[in-house]
């Protein structure tokens, strides 16, 4: 056991966890946190608007950099945007993040077990990832 689902509250496996904390991270607003007010991802503030080039890379960016910032067991090496026009149209956005998955990165070992592609949706002001 690694950690607690937040659900569930059963016992999880480190990638799941890694997996949940994605999630949080990237549907946690900056500044929300009273303790913690750097905290978050900042994607969920552009949610909403005109989805021009810029804005995607503006999305893609603070995903990496959010993910590499307060997640020590990944190191994202690409973001991209999966779905439809239509499928973004009506805000269910879907990003797939390819990470070197480093199981020990929050006790400042960085050796990468494997590289991990996982997709992350955000709908309803939620984040919900899966592994590919």
């Amino acid at each position: 056991m690694t950690g607690v689902d937040r659900y569930t509250l059963k016992p999880i496996d480190n990638l799941s966890h890694t997996m949940q904390s994605v999630e949080v991270i990237l549907s946690t607003d900056i500044g929300s946190r009273v303790m913690r007010r750097p905290f978050g991802g900042g994607v969920s503030e552009l949610l909403g608007r005109a989805l021009v080039p810029r804005t995607f890379a503006i999305m893609q960016q603070l995903i990496g950099t959010a993910i590499d910032l307060w997640e020590p067991r990944l190191a994202v090496r690409r973001v991209s945007f999966e779905g439809s026009a239509g499928a973004v149209r009506v805000g269910t956005a879907s990003v797939v993040i390819a990470a070197d998955y480093r199981p020990n990165g929050h006790l400042g070992d960085f050796t990468v077990e494997q590289t991990v592609s996982f997709s992350v949706s955000f709908a309803q002001g939620k984040a919900s990832s899966s592994v590919l």
